[in-house]
């Protein structure tokens, strides 16, 4: 089996950060190109928090990825199967999603992440879960104004 990563926590599809990553988790696992350590998550962690931001079931999504289709097709059939969140639901979503591991409930996961994956020298830039992700899977940070 060749493992890939799948893209960037920070890329967006339809202005949600996410949600892309999530649907190149099943379309790997499919071809038998995810690794281990991300199976155990699908449709939970992250992944559960964008479901339940669509309206939408794992099971449900995995088959609509399945059968096809661009990553803004699959978006649409979410927010006609689930929901369509407005304009300030998606910010205020990336605004959360960006920004999780910093000063929250999930700063001692970081923390206790950065250890495991002997980055603890990187903590000071290094700041959230997201910039763990990107780190952990060999990308550069990215750079915000």
């Amino acid at each position: 089996m060749s493992t890939r990563f799948p893209r960037s926590v920070y890329d967006k599809t339809g202005g949600i950060v996410y949600f892309a990553r999530m649907l190149d988790k099943v379309r790997l696992q499919a071809a038998n190109a995810l690794g281990k350590d991300y199976i155990e998550n699908l449709g939970a962690g992250f992944d559960g928090r964008c479901l339940l931001l669509l309206g939408v079931k794992y099971d449900d999504l995995k088959k609509r990825v399945l059968a096809g289709g661009s990553d803004d097709d699959v978006l649409q059939w979410c927010f006609k199967s689930g929901r369509q969140p407005s304009a300030d639901e998606i910010a205020d979503w990336n605004d959360f999603m960006v920004k999780r591991g910093w000063r929250d409930g999930v700063s001692d996961r970081l923390k206790m992440r950065l250890k495991e994956a002997k980055m603890e020298h990187r903590a000071g830039e290094i700041l959230t879960m997201f910039d763990f992700i990107e780190a952990d899977e060999g990308r550069p940070l990215p750079k915000f104004s």
